[in-house]
C-alpha cells in the first residue's frame, strides 16, 4: 500500500467557460483553457446536459460506458470481464475468463474514474457512476461548460475559481489588463475633509513641513512634560501588546512625537525647523469602562448593539494639530544675522489654522505646562478654549534635549471644525470705490487686560464703518504709570456708498473709544 491510496478521491468540477472571463480579467479561448487545465494534470471533458461525467483515462473527452468490455487485446476464444463479474467468451472458448489488458492510464486518471463511479462512467441509469458524479449539475449548462476532474495531488482544486486561478497563473499575470473602477458621480470630500486639507495646505504655504510620528509614548512622558496627576493628558491608555517598553502607551498629545522628530533632525544638522502634524490622540476618561471588548462574529455584519458595545470601551480620540519651531525664523546672510523664532510665531501658526477654517481666535495670556508660564497664550473661539501656544518650559526643553527657546502650538482641530461648520456661509464683503478715512488712537489699560478684549470693544463701537483694525505699538514705561501699558491702534474707516466726512469718521472713532473704555476701563492717551 502506498501513500496514494490514502488520498481522497477527487471530485469532478462543473466549470463554465465564462468563469475565466468573469474572474480572470480578460477573455480566454476555450482551447487555451483546455490546454492549461490539462497541463495542470486535470482530466477535461465537455459537460453535456443529461449525460454523465467522462471517463477520461488519459485523453480529454473520451469515455467508456459502464458494462462495456475492453477487447483491445482479446483474441478468438478469450473471455473478458465486463466489470460485473460475468465472463463473456467467444465461440472458440466459452466461459474461460482471462485477464484483460490494463488500459494505458495514469494512477490519477484511475482515481478520477473511482470518483465518478466504479468501473467507469455510465449511461445515467440508477446506481451507476453517472448518477453519483453529479450529472444533474450539468443539466442546466449548455455547450459552454466543461467537466474537470482534478488530479489526486491537487486537493486544493475544489471549485471553478481555483481552476480560473490556474489558467491565469499559466497564462501569466502580466497578460491581465489593468482596469480602474468607475466611480459613481456625485461623491467627493466632505466639508470637514476639505477644511482639514486646507489647514495642512495653509501651514505648508507658511513654510511648515508635515511629519507623521508613531502614536506610542513611554510611561515617563507625563513626567517629562511636567503634567500633574489631575491633568487629562496624564491619563494614558496602555497597549495590550506594545512594540517596546518605551512605547507602551497611546499618546494624549502630539507634542512628544514632534519633539522626537525635531531632535532627530537637529542631530542630522537641520537646526532651523518648522514642523507640524495632524493626528488623533487617545485620552482615557472616568466614564470609560475597563472591560474586555466583545469579539464580534466574522460571518455577518455586527449589529448596532455590538458596535455600540465596542465603541463604549474606546477612549476619546480627538483630532489635533500641532507645530514645533526651533532655531531661526529668517535665515542669516549678508542682509543680517536672521530672526530667531519666538512665541509670537507659534501664536501666528494658530491664526494660520484658524484662517483656513474661517474661525476667529481670541488670544489671552495663560500658564499651562509644557509651556513657559510667562510666554503662554490661551487660544479660544466662540468662548471655547481650543488650544495653547507659546514658548516651552525650560525643564521640558532639557528633558527632551531641545534647543533653548523652542516654541510649540497645539489646537483641538475637531472643536475648531465644529465651530466652523456651525457658522453660516461667509458672505463676500462689498468692495467700496470710495476713499478710506484713517484714524490712530492710543489707549492706556491695566497690564493684565488682554489685547483681544480691547480689540473687541473697538470693533463693536466702530460698527460697520470699520474696515480694518491694526495694533501697531505697545508701550510700557514711567510715562504711563506702574502696572499699565499703552496700546496704539490704527482704524481704517470706509463707507460703501459715499465718501465719509470728517465728522462721520471722528464720530465712529469716538464710539469705538467709548465702547473699549466701557469693557476694559481704557483711557485715551493724550
Amino acid at each position: 500500500m502506498t501513500d496514494i491510496d490514502h488520498r481522497p478521491a477527487p471530485r469532478p468540477i462543473t466549470f463554465p467557460l465564462g468563469e475565466t472571463a468573469r474572474l480572470g480579467g480578460r477573455p480566454y479561448p476555450a482551447e487555451v483553457v483546455r490546454r492549461r487545465l490539462v497541463e495542470v494534470g486535470c482530466t477535461v471533458a465537455d459537460a453535456i446536459p443529461g449525460a454523465g461525467a467522462p471517463a477520461g483515462p488519459g485523453v480529454a473527452g473520451t469515455a467508456a460506458p459502464v458494462g462495456s468490455a475492453d477487447t483491445t487485446d482479446v483474441g478468438p476464444g478469450d473471455s473478458v470481464d465486463t466489470g460485473n463479474g460475468v465472463g463473456v467468451g467467444t465461440s472458440a472458448n466459452v466461459g474461460v475468463p482471462v485477464t484483460p489488458t490494463a488500459p494505458l492510464a495514469s494512477i490519477d486518471s484511475a482515481a478520477g474514474a473511482r470518483a465518478a463511479g466504479a468501473g467507469g462512467f455510465g449511461t445515467g441509469g440508477p446506481g451507476t457512476g453517472a448518477a453519483r458524479s453529479g450529472a444533474t449539475e450539468s443539466d442546466h449548462l449548455g455547450d459552454g461548460a466543461l467537466l474537470v476532474t482534478p488530479p489526486s495531488w491537487r486537493p486544493d482544486l475544489t471549485r471553478p475559481a481555483d481552476l480560473v486561478e490556474e489558467v491565469m497563473r499559466l497564462e501569466g499575470y502580466d497578460t491581465i489588463p489593468v482596469t480602474l473602477p468607475r466611480l459613481p458621480a456625485g461623491r467627493g470630500l466632505t466639508q470637514g475633509q476639505r477644511i482639514r486639507r486646507a489647514v495642512g495646505t495653509a501651514l505648508a504655504h507658511q513654510g511648515y513641513v508635515e511629519v507623521l510620528t508613531i502614536p506610542f509614548v513611554g510611561d515617563d512622558t507625563p513626567d517629562r512634560l511636567g503634567l500633574t496627576s489631575d491633568d487629562a493628558r496624564a491619563a494614558t491608555v496602555r497597549i495590550a501588546n506594545p512594540i517596546a517598553e518605551d512605547a507602551a502607551n497611546l499618546r494624549t498629545t502630539l507634542l512628544p512625537g514632534l519633539f522626537a522628530a525635531a531632535v532627530r533632525n537637529i542631530g542630522r544638522g537641520q537646526v532651523d525647523l518648522a514642523l507640524f502634524e495632524t493626528g488623533l490622540v487617545f485620552r482615557a476618561t472616568a466614564t470609560t469602562p475597563v472591560v474586555t471588548p466583545p469579539t464580534p462574529a466574522v460571518d455577518h455584519r455586527p449589529g448596532d448593539a455590538e458596535i455600540a458595545a465596542l465603541n463604549a470601551v474606546l477612549p476619546e480620540q480627538p483630532r489635533l494639530v500641532a507645530v514645533v519651531l526651533t532655531g531661526r525664523r529668517e535665515p542669516a546672510g549678508w542682509w543680517g544675522p536672521g530672526q530667531p523664532t519666538t512665541w509670537q510665531d507659534a501664536v501666528d501658526a494658530a491664526h494660520t489654522v484658524a484662517a483656513a477654517t474661517g474661525v476667529d481666535l481670541t488670544v489671552t495670556a495663560d500658564a499651562l505646562t509644557p509651556w513657559h508660564p510667562g510666554r503662554c497664550a490661551r487660544l479660544s473661539a466662540d468662548g471655547q478654549v481650543v488650544g495653547y501656544a507659546g514658548e516651552l518650559h525650560p525643564r521640558v526643553i532639557a528633558a527632551y534635549g531641545l534647543p533653548a527657546r523652542t516654541c510649540a502650538m497645539e489646537l483641538d482641530l475637531d472643536t475648531v471644525l465644529e465651530i466652523a461648520l456651525a457658522r453660516p456661509p461667509v458672505t463676500a464683503p462689498a468692495v467700496s470705490t470710495y476713499p478710506p478715512a484713517d484714524r490712530d488712537i492710543a489707549l492706556v489699560v491695566e497690564a493684565g487686560v488682554p489685547v483681544a478684549r480691547v480689540t473687541e470693544g473697538l470693533r463693536r463701537g466702530a460698527g460697520d464703518l470699520l474696515e480694518a483694525l491694526t495694533l501697531f505699538d505697545v508701550y510700557e514705561g514711567s510715562q504711563i504709570g506702574e502696572g499699565k501699558r499703552s496700546l496704539a491702534f490704527g482704524l481704517r474707516l470706509r463707507a460703501v456708498d459715499r465718501t465719509l466726512t470728517a465728522q462721520e469718521a471722528n464720530a465712529a472713532r469716538d464710539a469705538a473709544i467709548a465702547e473699549a473704555a466701557r469693557l476694559t476701563g481704557a483711557v485715551l492717551r493724550t
